[in-house]
């Protein structure tokens, strides 16, 4: 395997932190080596400078593709840290569909990994609005930096294990069977996902319109102070005033510094 030194480390997390905002500490160098060690063989490289190297000179993105998708952590599941879509359902929802008179719901999944999270909504919303969806613009934006979890996201086959989660009434109506050990999501609810690339660390987010909810859980933790702070200031200037904020649950806010209102662990609101 081909080992790291600690300038070679220091030069590529400093990359990886001015692009991505993830920080990576010196223990993480084991990690890094392991995650990357395929990327450096298949590729002839002898060592973590020549790789550097080809990473910042490569136009292709290719390169820059491939380290994103090493070096996230994209641990997700169904109905994860289910209290926030308990209140996702009975709070928010009943909110929005009091309030938002043009019938055009904005919810953003950042970081949304596999894609578990924003089907989750999704299949709540179902449920919710029921009949009169028809009137309703329900669709959920979810993003990530790695394109090796968007294309799993948006084929919406997962395994029968992953699914179990699920309340049963979910699985029978919103799955169908893919494989003997798969299922997958029927075109209805994957539809009302739309999945792009996008990097929470560009000065400008896409959105033409502000949001009603964002969710962008277990993420920050990978930031420092200050870029989440600056990330936490984009979040509120892209909502409507009385939109949420769901972060995970071993995240908080600095109530001193930000502007959002405190609703619950994790939950914050923009009034």
């Amino acid at each position: 395997m081909v080992e790291i030194t600690k300038k070679e480390f220091q030069q590529l997390s400093d990359y990886i932190k001015a692009n991505y905002g993830i920080r990576l500490k010196e223990e993480k160098m084991t990690l890094v080596t392991g995650r990357l060690h395929n990327v450096l063989q298949q590729a002839g490289f002898s060592n973590f400078t020549e790789y550097y190297d080809h990473l910042v000179s490569d136009r292709t993105g290719g390169a820059v593709a491939t380290l994103v998708d090493r070096i996230t952590t994209n641990h997700t599941y169904f109905m994860r840290e289910p209290s926030h879509f308990y209140y996702f359902r009975d709070k928010v929802l009943p909110y929005l569909s009091e309030t938002v008179k043009e019938k055009d719901l904005r919810i953003w999944c950042a970081a949304c990994s596999t894609g578990e999270e924003a089907y989750t909504l999704a299949m709540l919303m179902d449920e919710f609005f029921g009949r009169t969806k028809m009137w309703w613009d329900t669709k959920i934006l979810a993003t990530d930096i790695a394109e090796q979890v968007l294309d799993t996201a948006k084929r919406g086959i997962y395994s029968r294990e992953r699914i179990e989660p699920l309340p049963l009434t979910w699985k029978t109506s919103y799955f169908k069977a893919y494989d003997t050990e798969n299922s997958v999501l029927i075109d209805r609810i994957r539809n009302e996902v739309i999945y792009r690339k996008l990097n929470l660390m560009d000065s400008l987010f896409p959105f033409k319109k502000k949001l009603h909810t964002i969710f962008c859980r277990n993420v920050m933790i990978y930031f420092d102070n200050e870029t989440k702070c600056r990330l936490v200031e984009k979040f509120y200037e892209h909502l409507e005033y009385g939109g949420y904020l769901f972060i995970g649950h071993s995240e908080s806010l600095n109530r001193e510094a930000t502007r959002f209102k405190y609703i619950l662990p994790s939950v914050y609101r923009k009034e």
